[in-house]
C-alpha cells in the first residue's frame, strides 16, 4: 500500500525548493529488535511479534485496532486529484528502464508497513507475523495472512515473495540490488511461510527490515514477461488500489479494488479512503499551479516560496473555496543540494568543490526570492538528532580515529562543516567569494585573461542541468558567482525525462536532488554513498562517493545496537561527508505547505512523520455540498 510503499513509489518528489522538482532518493530505512513474545521452552531462542522496531519497545500492542493518527470512522468514496510532474511511460517503479508513474506505490503491499508516529516501528500487512532467533538473527521468517490475495483475487504465497526477491535483487535497480546483497538466501518453507537467510557478516538489525518493507507482486504475472524490461502493463500486486484508466505519459487513474483484501485489517482501519486517486502530469511547474487553479485537480502541496508568498490571491481562494494551511514535518529535512559528480577530472580536488559551494549565496536568495521562507541545510541529517556539530564527541573519535590516515584532516581538527553566511544584501559576497578565489588558487586552478585554467590550460568549466525553468532564477545568480571567480558554468535545460538518463548514466556535472534517509538509516543508505555503488548504472550514488572512510563509517552503522550507538555512527558519517565537499547545501523547510479544494478533511491528530493525503485524509461530501464541491 500507499504507506508502506512511499519512498519506493516517489522516485521523483518535489523537494523544499522554489522551483522545479529533483530526484529524490527511494531508500528503504529501516529497523528492528520488538519487545516480542518468546515462543515455547522447546525453541526458547525464537522471537515471534506482530512488529518490529530498530530499539526499543512498539507502541502498538498485538491487539491495536486502528493506528492513533487516523479517523476510525473516516467515511469511504470519493477522489483525491493531484499532480505529477513530467512524465510516464512505465508502471514498473522497481527497475532502471522507462519513467515510471510517480504513484505507482498505491498497487503494491509489503510484508510489514510502517507506523508513522513513531521513530522506526512496523507492523504486520501482508505478514501476521514475524520470527527470528534471538542474539544473532541469522534469519527472518514471515507468516503470510491467509487471506492475503491479488488484485485477482489469487493467494499471495511465499513463492511470490521468493519471487519478488530475486527480480528485486538481480534485475531490480541498484536501491535495491545493494541493500538486498546480504542475503544469503529465500526459502519458501510452506505456502505461507517465508525465510531469509542471512550472510554470516551480515548487518541484520537493518537488513531484516530491508526484507520486510520489500515490496511483492505476483510470480504468475511474469510467466510471459520479463521483469527488467518497462511497461505500462500494470504489475499484479495486492495493494488497495488497481490502474482504472491511463493516458500513457499525461494521466492516470487508480481505482479501490472493491475487493481489496485487507480492508478489515487493524492496520487498515481510517486508511485507503478515497475511492480514485487521480493523477494529473504537468511537464512545467507554472503550468502545473495553473491547472490547480484552473480545477484540473484539487489537492497541491506547494514548494515554490514566492507562489506560496503570493500568487495564492485568486477567486476561488478570496471566496474560501480553497483552503491554505501549514502542517508541521517533524522528519529529518534532509539533505537538499546541488550534487558534483567527482567522476569528472575538474571536481577531483575538495577544494575546487568547496569553492563552487562558497559561489552559491543562500542569504541573498532567501531574502530575495524566497520571501524568508527557508532555511539553509548543512547537514544530511538536517533538523534532526543525528546532525553532526562541532568537534568529535568522545563516541564518534572511537569511530574515527582508526580511519584517520583516509579521511580529511578537517575531520578531527575543525567543527562540522557549516557553509559561511554570505550578505543577504548583495550577491556577491566579497569575503566568500574571496575565499573561494584562494582556494582554487590552492587547488591549481589560476586566473588567466580572466578565466580559470590550471596548469595544462584547461578552463574551469561546467554545467549544472535542471528540468524545471522554475529553477533558473536559483541557478542563474550562482552561475553569476562563479563566473566571477573565472569559472565557465552555464545551465543545461533538460526535459524530466533527459535528466533521469543523464543521471542514471552518471553524465552531468553537477545535478539538483534531495535524499531523504529518515531517522534510522541502515543498509539502505549503502546505495547513496558506498564504493560498491559508485559506478552501478541507476544508482542513488549520485556524486560518485568512493571512499574506503566512508564505506567504514556505513558498516559501522549497519552494525549499531543501541540508538546511542547508531547516533555516534550517523554523526560521524555527516561531518565526514560534509568534509568531502560532494554538495553544495540548499535549503529546507519545516511544514508541509498544502492547498485544496474545500472537499477533503484530515485527522486531528496528525502523524508527525507523514503528512498521508493519500492515505487518511477522506473526501467530506458535508463540506463539498456546503461549498458546492460535489462530485
Amino acid at each position: 500500500m500507499l504507506n508502506s510503499l512511499t519512498n519506493l513509489a516517489m522516485r521523483y518528489q518535489p523537494p523544499n525548493f522554489p522551483g522545479g522538482i529533483a530526484a529524490a532518493i527511494a531508500t528503504t530505512l529501516t529497523l528492528l529488535t520488538t519487545a516480542p513474545a518468546l515462543a515455547d521452552e522447546a525453541e526458547s531462542r525464537i522471537a515471534t511479534s506482530h512488529g518490529i522496531s530498530h530499539f526499543g519497545d512498539l507502541k502498538y500492542s498485538a491487539d491495536f485496532t486502528h493506528l492513533d493518527y487516523v479517523n476510525p470512522d473516516a467515511p469511504k468514496g470519493g477522489a483525491l486529484s493531484t499532480w505529477g510532474y513530467g512524465t510516464f511511460d512505465s508502471l514498473n517503479p522497481f527497475v532502471v528502464m522507462g519513467e515510471y508513474e510517480n504513484f505507482v506505490g498505491v498497487m503494491f503491499e509489503s510484508l510489514m508497513a510502517r507506523a508513522y508516529d513513531e521513530a522506526d516501528s512496523y507492523y504486520g500487512l501482508l505478514a501476521e507475523s514475524v520470527s527470528y532467533p534471538e542474539p544473532n538473527r541469522e534469519w527472518i521468517e514471515f507468516k503470510i495472512r491467509p487471506e492475503a490475495r491479488f488484485s485477482d483475487g489469487s493467494i499471495v504465497t511465499a513463492e511470490d515473495v521468493v519471487f519478488s526477491f530475486e527480480m528485486l535483487s538481480t534485475k531490480g535497480s541498484p536501491r535495491f540490488s545493494i541493500p538486498y546483497r546480504d542475503v544469503e538466501s529465500v526459502e519458501a518453507l510452506e505456502m505461507n511461510r517465508v525465510r531469509f537467510n542471512f550472510k554470516p557478516d551480515a548487518s541484520v538489525r537493518s537488513l531484516s527490515v530491508e526484507v520486510a518493507t520489500m515490496p511483492v507482486f505476483a510470480k504468475s504475472h511474469f510467466s510471459d514477461r520479463d521483469f527488467a524490461q518497462s511497461s505500462l502493463d500494470p504489475m499484479l500486486a495486492s495493494g488497495p488500489y488497481v490502474v482504472e484508466s491511463m493516458k500513457p505519459g499525461h494521466s492516470i487513474i487508480y481505482r479501490k479494488n472493491q475487493d481489496y483484501w485487507g480492508e478489515s485489517l487493524p492496520y487498515n482501519t481510517g486508511q485507503n479512503n478515497f475511492e480514485r486517486i487521480v493523477i494529473e502530469y504537468y511537464v512545467d511547474y507554472t503550468s502545473a499551479f495553473e491547472g490547480f487553479k484552473g480545477g484540473d485537480y484539487d489537492f497541491r502541496k506547494e514548494y515554490y516560496s514566492v507562489l506560496w508568498k503570493t500568487a495564492y490571491v485568486f477567486p476561488e481562494v478570496q471566496d474560501g473555496l480553497i483552503a491554505i494551511d501549514e502542517i508541521p514535518d517533524l522528519t529529518p529535512a534532509g539533505a537538499q543540494g546541488f550534487f558534483i559528480n567527482l567522476r569528472r577530472p575538474h571536481f577531483q580536488d575538495p577544494r575546487v568543490r568547496e569553492a563552487i559551494g562558497k559561489a552559491f549565496n543562500f542569504e541573498w536568495s532567501n531574502q530575495t526570492l524566497f520571501h524568508g521562507s527557508y532555511r539553509r541545510t548543512d547537514s544530511f541529517w538536517e533538523n534532526s538528532t543525528l546532525q553532526a556539530e562541532g568537534l568529535p564527541t568522545p563516541a564518534e573519535l572511537a569511530l574515527l580515529k582508526p580511519l584517520e590516515d583516509i579521511l580529511p584532516a578537517v575531520v578531527f581538527t575543525e567543527p562540522a562543516f557549516v557553509p559561511p553566511l554570505s550578505n543577504p544584501d548583495r550577491l556577491a559576497d566579497r569575503d566568500n567569494l574571496a575565499a573561494a578565489a584562494r582556494l582554487l588558487d590552492d587547488a591549481g586552478w589560476t586566473l588567466v585573461d580572466g578565466v580559470r585554467r590550471n596548469s595544462d590550460g584547461e578552463a574551469l568549466a561546467f554545467e549544472i542541468i535542471s528540468d524545471s525553468p522554475g529553477f533558473d532564477r536559483i541557478i542563474t545568480p550562482f552561475i553569476e558567482n562563479l563566473e566571477r571567480l573565472g569559472i565557465q558554468a552555464q545551465m543545461r535545460r533538460v526535459d524530466n525525462a533527459q535528466k533521469t538518463r543523464l543521471e542514471d548514466e552518471f553524465d552531468f556535472d553537477i545535478t539538483t536532488r534531495r535524499y531523504s534517509f529518515g531517522l534510522t538509516p541502515g543498509v539502505g543508505i549503502r546505495s547513496a554513498f558506498g564504493s560498491a555503488s559508485a559506478s552501478s548504472f541507476g544508482s542513488y550514488n549520485i556524486s560518485g562517493v568512493d571512499n574506503a572512510g566512508v564505506d567504514a563509517l556505513l558498516d559501522a552503522i549497519e552494525g549499531a545496537t543501541s540508538r546511542a550507538e547508531l547516533t555516534a555512527a550517523v554523526k560521524s558519517l555527516d561531518r565526514v561527508l560534509r568534509a568531502l565537499h560532494i554538495w553544495v547545501p540548499q535549503y529546507y523547510g519545516a511544514v508541509h505547505r498544502v492547498a485544496f479544494r474545500k472537499k477533503y478533511s484530515r485527522p486531528e491528530n496528525q502523524a508527525p512523520y507523514q503528512l498521508g493525503e493519500m492515505a487518511t485524509w477522506w473526501y467530506d461530501s458535508e463540506k463539498a455540498e456546503k461549498h458546492g464541491l460535489l462530485e
